[in-house]
């Protein structure tokens, strides 16, 4: 199944480069396939990780720290702090956040085939953070192994490589909205 995964990535991604390239001849926007099942996946472990934010929080950051430590700057959070704090509510907050919003893509690519960004947080603002920030690419692969690291310590026993790929899909999704409104 990982390699399915890996080759329906393949030809979403390689469709979506098309059609930046021939943007002025269509405007055919691409529309990425995701399953009932995957959606369910999705759901089911976000469910998971909700029941313990404040532990896999601190794992996620961890995790992220691990391979960039300069990332730590970009937090406001974690700035004045050796190490990862516990018991932060702002870390949780943020780490509930983009999962949630992970989640929330996968909803949105199952319901419309693309990812839109609604509520109290708008692409706009959030390309603009990432620009401010200083984010660059490699920030956003260590943020998804990241994740997926964190939803299989969720999950345990019910990862899956059908999971990994539902995640990965979602947070690619999100990760290449929020690139489009930084000006990628």
């Amino acid at each position: 199944m990982l390699d399915l995964c890996k080759l329906l990535h393949y030809r979403i991604q390689r469709t979506k480069r098309k059609q930046k390239k021939d943007k002025n001849k269509s405007k055919y926007t691409s529309m990425v396939v995701f399953t009932e099942e995957q959606e369910a996946l999705v759901n089911s472990s976000w469910e998971a990780f909700k029941k313990n934010i404040p532990q896999l929080s601190i794992l996620f950051y961890t995790l992220i720290l691990e391979k960039v430590p300069d990332a730590k700057d970009m937090f406001s959070f974690l700035k004045s702090f050796d190490g990862i704090p516990h018991n932060n509510s702002t870390l949780e907050a943020h780490a509930e956040l983009i999962f949630e919003m992970t989640r929330d893509s996968a909803v949105q690519l199952r319901a419309k085939g693309k990812v839109d960004v609604a509520d109290d947080v708008t692409l706009e603002y959030l390309g603009s953070v990432h620009v401010q920030k200083g984010v660059i690419d490699l920030h956003f692969m260590v943020f998804k192994e990241a994740m997926l690291k964190t939803i299989k310590k969720a999950v345990e026993d019910k990862w899956s490589e059908e999971l990994d790929c539902a995640w990965g899909i979602a947070y690619d999704e999100l990760a290449s909205a929020i690139k489009k409104a930084m000006g990628w």
